[in-house]
């Protein structure tokens, strides 16, 4: 069979539709979660018939068909955009609105410390080990990894009865920190690579302003427009392709104007999931939009962390790398558990928290697909393979480790 795109997402599908049979019917993971262990096992038999076969190259077919996909402009530009706006869709707005400063201050300060406590800790770590990667690019990884993934929590959300309160805050700081997680990682990149020129603090606030903000008007304003056009009609096949169109022009938009396409997306997303389903559709459109991106979420989450499993035969390892990517498991939690803890403390937002809140929001915070995505979008510097192995190793180890236990700590700590 030629490897075309649609060969390829043609088997995508079946692996997807195959691997998640053996697993809801066999192993009874949360779906996401299951894709990727199956889809480890399978890139692990792959590495090793290719050790015992090499004459055969099954490493090299899996890898050049994985670079045909382009697992960063798959997701980046494309399948972001439908995840987010699904996530967002059913996120209630007055819970977030209660909760706004707690929301905020993770999303931001939070961000911001982790990115540092992880850029210094794995500079030290990366001169023991023999890797010496830059500050500039610890930097790099500190900011593509410290962003929680909207896509990998609400899937594990699904599974864990968590308090409203704490559900609204985990799920409101997964869909705004990943936008503001890009851009802060498009600024380190840029100061990195010298790509940015002579990037001030002044033009640092003013691309963060204008990226977070930008993205977030165009969003509302688009949302709005679209809210307007479906309150003056009642057809839901029609109103559902205006939804489908409203996510897709939106997010084009955003990279036109330079402003945030995942923000763009939960602005647009909260919009109509909030006003628009109930002021401006019928009970009928109203059950047809929702199953259509609940189910369009199904299908682009199961691609997704399938593909995170089959990443691993990307990779290239040493001894160091392997050391590096196994130290950077303890520092990313570290780092979230100060993250967390320290803006609740210093913002004076501890009164909003329930019991047992900060071990959950760090042990819950998974780390998923748009890390390992920003890590592949990286230019072909000595740095990158080292970053993409750590980012990995902390995105597997939060899928399936902390996603298969977190219950457990909400169990524990919850009361």
């Amino acid at each position: 069979m030629e490897p075309t795109l649609f060969n390829i997402a043609a088997v995508v599908l079946a692996l997807a539709a195959a691997f998640g049979y053996v697993n809801h019917r066999w192993l009874g993971m949360p779906q996401s979660i299951g894709l990727v262990v199956i889809a480890l096992v399978a890139s692990l038999a792959v590495i090793g018939l290719d050790a015992l076969f090499p004459t055969l190259g099954f490493q090299n077919a899996v890898r050049g068909a994985l670079a045909r996909i382009d697992f960063q402009e798959t997701l980046m530009k494309g399948m972001l955009s439908f995840l987010l706006f699904a996530g967002a869709l059913h996120v209630n707005l007055g819970d977030l609105m209660k909760r706004k400063y707690a929301i905020a201050s993770m999303a931001t300060f939070g961000v911001m410390i982790s990115t540092f406590l992880i850029a210094y800790a794995m500079f030290f770590i990366s001169a023991a080990v023999g890797l010496d990667i830059p500050l500039a690019y610890c930097l790099v990884f500190g900011a593509l990894i410290s962003p929680t993934d909207p896509i990998a929590v609400m899937g594990v959300l699904k599974t864990v009865k968590v308090p409203e309160t704490l559900e609204a805050k985990i799920a409101g700081e997964s869909l705004f920190n990943d936008g503001v997680g890009v851009v802060v990682f498009t600024i380190m990149v840029a100061l990195a690579t010298g790509s940015g020129g002579d990037l001030g603090a002044l033009s640092i606030a003013s691309l963060f302003v204008m990226e977070a903000f930008g993205g977030a008007a165009l969003g509302l304003a688009m949302g709005y427009g679209v809210y307007r056009a479906l309150k003056s009609i009642d057809e839901h096949n029609l109103e559902v392709l205006m939804t489908l169109a409203l996510v897709m022009l939106t997010y084009g938009l955003a990279f036109a104007l330079h402003v945030s396409g995942p923000i763009a997306m939960v602005a647009a997303g909260l919009l109509i999931g909030n006003h628009g389903t109930r002021f401006a559709m019928s009970e009928k459109t109203r059950d047809h939009v929702e199953k259509f991106w609940s189910l369009l979420d199904e299908i682009l989450n199961a691609a997704l962390f399938l593909l995170i499993g089959f990443e691993v035969i990307a990779l290239t390892f040493t001894t160091s790398t392997a050391w590096a990517m196994v130290l950077s498991i303890p520092v990313a939690l570290a780092a979230r558990l100060i993250s967390v803890a320290a803006p609740i403390a210093l913002l004076g937002v501890k009164r909003e928290f329930t019991k047992g809140a900060v071990p959950v929001l760090t042990w819950g915070g998974l780390r998923g697909g748009i890390s390992v995505a920003l890590a592949l979008s990286l230019p072909d510097v000595a740095a990158k393979e080292p970053i993409l192995a750590m980012t990995y190793g902390v995105v597997v180890f939060s899928i399936v480790v902390q996603g298969l236990t977190v219950k457990r700590v909400v169990q524990a700590v919850v009361k």
